[in-house]
């Protein structure tokens, strides 16, 4: 793969399709009445966006189809992981927090990651939208868009699920731990 053109091959491209068909096809409950021929198709005429779902899928986010605007025809992809997504592990919210950090800072931050994946992070209702559809982040926490005026006072949201109860926490938008990462949405 060519990360400068942001292209998969012809067999990166099978490979991806593959998993999607399978995941979409075990997971019917995250979207009801959507046929996966359509999808593939809208994701065919789009290659463009195979490549943020691949870079969705090889952090370990296991994108998934959760919704279908039937205005604009596009299909919305979430990172479907129980987990936080383990390569997006232990970074900060943004690049001012991670210049912030005096010593140990982390290798990257949620937003610009998100921006060179070609996704966006999700918001805290796309995140309880998630939650509707299974048990995410039991044991993890994920990042999630912050607004300017929390994050001009120098802090960030995250959101977990605990207790069978979705959660919304605030901490120092610097602040790194290794059961945290970001999910991410994608729209095709």
């Amino acid at each position: 793969m060519n990360r400068n053109k942001k292209e998969l091959t012809p067999a990166q491209r099978e490979e991806l399709l593959s998993a999607l068909k399978a995941r979409f096809e075990k997971n019917m409950n995250r979207h009801k009445d959507l046929d996966w021929a359509k999808v593939q198709a809208k994701l065919e005429a789009h290659t463009e966006r195979l490549w943020s779902l691949n870079e969705m899928e090889s952090t370990g986010g296991e994108p998934d189809v959760v919704g279908h605007d039937k205005k604009t025809g596009e299909y919305t992809f979430y990172d479907c992981a129980a987990e936080s997504p383990n390569g997006r592990r232990s970074v900060c919210y943004d690049r001012e927090a991670l210049e912030s950090r005096k010593e140990h800072k982390p290798k990257n931050n949620a937003i610009e990651m998100a921006a060179a994946m070609g996704i966006d992070l999700l918001t805290e209702d796309e995140y309880r939208a998630l939650q509707k559809l299974g048990k995410f982040d039991t044991k993890t926490s994920s990042w999630v868009k912050t607004s300017s005026n929390i994050r001009g006072l120098g802090g960030a949201l995250f959101c977990d699920r605990r207790y069978d109860t979705v959660f919304v926490y605030h901490n120092g938008a610097e602040s790194y731990y290794a059961a945290r990462a970001f999910r991410g949405s994608l729209r095709v």
